[in-house]
C-alpha cells in the first residue's frame, strides 16, 4: 500500500507514525511510505527584507528539525520510505502529493480541535478529508 504521512513535527505526527508502524495491515514490508512536511511560505514583504538566502536556510532548517527524528525512527523499522518537504498551503500540497504519487491512503495526526476551534482556525485535516478522493486516517 502507498501511504502519505503528513508531518508537521507535532506530537500528533509522532502518534500517527507510531500507529502506522504498529499496524502491519497498513504498513508492512511491501508498503511505501511518503512522509511529507509542508511549511507555509514566508510573506513576500518579509522575504524582501531578510533576503531569499535567509528564507531558504530557514525552510531547510525547519524541514530538518521535523524530518530528522522521523527518519531516525523509520530507519529502525523494515519500512521503505522517503521523506520530503515543500513550501505552500499544507492542505493543497498534501492533496497534490497524494494525487501525484497515486497514494492509496493519507495519514495525519490531528490536534483534535473542537467544532468552534475548527470554525475559527480552520483545519488542514478537515480540508484534506473534505477534498481527498482517497481514504484519510486521522490519528489523535
Amino acid at each position: 500500500m502507498k501511504i502519505l504521512l503528513a508531518a508537521d513535527g507535532s506530537s500528533y505526527t509522532k502518534k500517527a507514525l507510531a500507529f502506522l508502524v504498529t499496524h502491519e495491515a497498513l504498513l508492512d514490508a511491501n508498503s511505501e511510505l511518503h512522509v511529507l512536511h509542508v511549511q507555509t511560505a514566508i510573506p513576500a514583504h518579509v522575504q524582501s527584507f531578510v533576503g531569499s538566502d535567509v528564507v531558504a536556510q530557514h525552510h531547510l532548517l525547519e524541514a530538518e528539525f521535523v524530518l530528522k527524528p522521523i527518519r531516525t525512527f523509520l530507519n529502525r523499522h523494515p519500512i521503505t520510505y522517503r521523506a520530503d518537504w515543500t513550501v505552500g498551503s499544507p492542505a493543497i500540497e498534501i492533496l497534490k502529493a497524494a494525487k501525484k504519487d497515486k497514494t492509496q491512503m493519507i495519514v495525519m495526526g490531528t490536534h483534535g480541535h473542537g467544532v468552534l476551534g475548527s470554525l475559527v482556525m480552520g483545519s488542514v485535516a478537515q480540508r484534506v478529508v473534505a477534498e481527498s478522493d482517497k481514504p484519510v486516517l486521522l490519528v489523535r
